[in-house]
Order: C-alpha cells, then sequence, then structure tokens
C-alpha cells in the first residue's frame, strides 16, 4: 500500500516522524511532503519513503516578498505532485498557510482527482481553543470534516465533539492515541549534568513549563500558585522554557506584571527562545515536574514528549487531559483556572511516593508509555483505517 503524508505547516514535526516510522514498520509505502527543516532526519532513508521537499526553507526572519513566494511555490508544487502521484490516499495532518483555501479549494481538488482523505483533528477546532472562532472558521471547517473520508481524532472526547459539534456519521471518526515523542534527542546526560547546564543546585525543587507561550495555556494561574507556595515556604524554581507566540506581546507582559507583583523573580527561570532539539532532553532531565495548567486544550504533545522522559506531570481537567494521566502514578490533575486547587496538587505531588522515588517511577513511566503509545501500535491501527478506504 502507498499512501501520501501531507504535514501541512504549524505541526508537531515529532509526531510526523514517529507516525511515520509506525506506518513503514506495518508495511506501507508513504511519500512524505516536507520541508527544509526535517530533511535530514534517519527515517527517510527507509526504501519505503520518499520524501518530497516541496516546502523548502521556513525560515521565519525570511522577508515578506519572500514568505509570499515560497507559499505560493509550495502550493504549486503540491498540485503539481498531486496530479502526478499514483498515491490513491492522502492522509492529512495540518493546514498550511491559507487555512480556508486548504479546508475547501485544495480539498475538493483532490476529490477531483480521485483521491481519498483523511485528516487528523489534533484540534477539533483550534478557533475555539485561540479565542479566534468566526462564522468563517466554522464554515470552512464544516467543509472540511464533510468532504474528507475518514477523520481521526486522539481521544473518545474528541470523537464526541467532532460528531455532535459538525453532524459527522459515528463510522467516519476513529481514535488513535497521541504516539509517544521518542524522536527527540536523547544522550546519556544525567539529572545532574543536565542541572550544571542550568545552574541549578541538586537539592532544588524544580517545576518545568514548557513549549510556545500563549494565553490558553493558563501560565498566570501556575504563577499564582507560585505565589501562593511561597507564602507558605513550600516554594520551588519555575522553568518558563519556550518561544513567546508572535501575536502574544502583551499577554507575556501582563506575565511579567504578575512575577514583579509577587516578588517572584528569584523563583522563575525564563528561557523564552525557541528551544533546538538537542537542548530538549536538559530541561526534562532537570526537572522534576511538568506543568500543564491549561485553560482550554484538545490534546497536548508536549504531555507525551514528558512521559518519553519519565516526568510525571500536574495538569488541569481540560480537553482529554484527564484521560492519559493516572492519578498518583504518572501525575496529578487539578481543576482549571483555580490557582488554590493547583497549589494544592502541587503540595500533593512534592509530598508524594511518585516525588520521593522519582529516578524510579520515572522508568515505571517510560516503560508505560512506550507500552501504551507506541509508534508500532499508533501505525498498526492507522493502517488498518487505510485499508478500509482502499
Amino acid at each position: 500500500m502507498k499512501i501520501t503524508l501531507v504535514v501541512g505547516g504549524g505541526g508537531d514535526i515529532y509526531y510526523e516522524l514517529g507516525l511515520l516510522s509506525g506506518l513503514i514498520a506495518n508495511g506501507v509505502r508513504v511519500d512524505f511532503i516536507g520541508s527544509d527543516s526535517i530533511k535530514d532526519a534517519e527515517v527517510f532513508k527507509d526504501e519505503n519513503v520518499s520524501f518530497y521537499n516541496l516546502r523548502g526553507s521556513q525560515a521565519s526572519n525570511a522577508p515578506m516578498k519572500e514568505k509570499i513566494v515560497r507559499i505560493l511555490r509550495y502550493y504549486l508544487r503540491l498540485i503539481k505532485y498531486s496530479w502526478k502521484t499514483d498515491s490513491k490516499l492522502f492522509h492529512i495532518q495540518w493546514p498550511n498557510k491559507f487555512i480556508h483555501f486548504d479546508r475547501v479549494f485544495l480539498n475538493f481538488y483532490y476529490k477531483i482527482l480521485g483521491k481519498k482523505l483523511i485528516f487528523t483533528a489534533h484540534n477539533v477546532n483550534e478557533g475555539v481553543r485561540d479565542g479566534t472562532d468566526s462564522f468563517i472558521n466554522r464554515l470552512s471547517l464544516n467543509f472540511m470534516y464533510k468532504i474528507v473520508d475518514h477523520i481521526i481524532v486522539h481521544t473518545d472526547k474528541m470523537r464526541r465533539q467532532v460528531i455532535e459539534d459538525f453532524g459527522v456519521s459515528e463510522k467516519k471518526v476513529t481514535v488513535i492515541p497521541f504516539g509517544i515523542n521518542d524522536m527527540v534527542f536523547k544522550s546519556n546526560l544525567t539529572r545532574i549534568e543536565a542541572r550544571s547546564k542550568l545552574g541549578l543546585d541538586s537539592n532544588e525543587r524544580i517545576a518545568l513549563c514548557f513549549g510556545r507561550i500563549t494565553p490558553y495555556k493558563g501560565l498566570e494561574y501556575l504563577l499564582y500558585a507560585l505565589a501562593n507556595q511561597k507564602k507558605k515556604n513550600n516554594h520551588f524554581r519555575l522553568i518558563i522554557a519556550g518561544k513567546v507566540d508572535i501575536n502574544c506581546g502583551k499577554y507575556w507582559q501582563d506575565i511579567q506584571g504578575i512575577i514583579n507583583e509577587h516578588n517572584l523573580r528569584e523563583y522563575v527561570i525564563e528561557k523564552t527562545e525557541y528551544i533546538p532539539d538537542r537542548d530538549i532532553e536538559v530541561y526534562f532531565k532537570s526537572s522534576d515536574v511538568l506543568m500543564l495548567p491549561y485553560k482550554f486544550i484538545y490534546q497536548s504533545g508536549v504531555l507525551f514528549l514528558s512521559y518519553s522522559f519519565g516526568l510525571p506531570v500536574i495538569a488541569t481537567d481540560v480537553g482529554s487531559l484527564r484521560e492519559e494521566i493516572i492519578e498518583g502514578e504518572t501525575g496529578f490533575v487539578c481543576k482549571p483556572e483555580d490557582p488554590e486547587d493547583l497549589s494544592e496538587k502541587i503540595d500533593l505531588y512534592f509530598k508524594s511516593e511518585l516525588f520521593k522515588n522519582l529516578e524510579k517511577h520515572r522508568k515505571i513511566i517510560m516503560e508505560y508509555a512506550n507500552e501504551r503509545y507506541s509508534w508500532d501500535k499508533v501505525g498498526g491501527i492507522t493502517y488498518g483505517v487505510y485499508k478500509t478506504l482502499i
């Protein structure tokens, strides 16, 4: 069987590469539509993979004229590829720059060519999450959910949302777990060595907030919880590692205001920049717990990245996060937008057996995650969906 994996723009490259490895492990031949950023990945050397670098450079510092030209060039290349390829099934992962064009005209073009279409809805409606939902957004999203032949989501809750919010047939939606992020660089770096790189003491309690900084992730509530812990003299140090979203300058100013108002500067370590692949392990190996204080989310790839390092998680009960956390074994769940409850869960965690024997439990979490969310398993289920369509 041969399929085309269309990853689009702004997606999770570790998810795409993991899915690719799972598909080829199940004997699927894949045309992978990618860009310069991942062209050297080891998995592309497999004889069952054909890498098409249709996107080219995605450098964010390029002049606007160059960005426009490369976007148009990409669409022309994709249209030409789609016309010529003998691949009968297109598995679409993420939209490109012109979301509504992708959802309506590009998918309609694929159907004219006789392609079967599968769409992985990593977010059922991203506009709701980001506070940018609109009539046009829902109209184009509704069209896409109707025109594609099958939809993949990651949890039962997401499946119900697609069916109820967009009137999709139950038979058209399949739940496939979000695979474990085992593609990120890992070395023999120890906890002590990782902490040394960040200037941290071995006995400090360290919490990590990792990833792109945007309002829906609820960082302000985590800071209020930290202030609460400080009052009780149960303070910890918080690492904020990730780039501030380009549209969230005002939000970041508000975050700085909270830090200053509650005198948290000495407890917060800011690494507000793009974290290179080779440095990711430094943050996860240095930390005692990952914090996900989200206000809204469908599913979080960062949670599975944390599990790949065996790092427990404290997350809010939003989206499908509760489904992925075993209380007291892989982490704890708290109420959303509630600093007091978050503070209580932080207390609970640092008093728990999970924290007291963290190195032992790291291994258990990694074993659990690798079994439950293995890419071979994800690839096998996905392959089963492909067979029903071709």
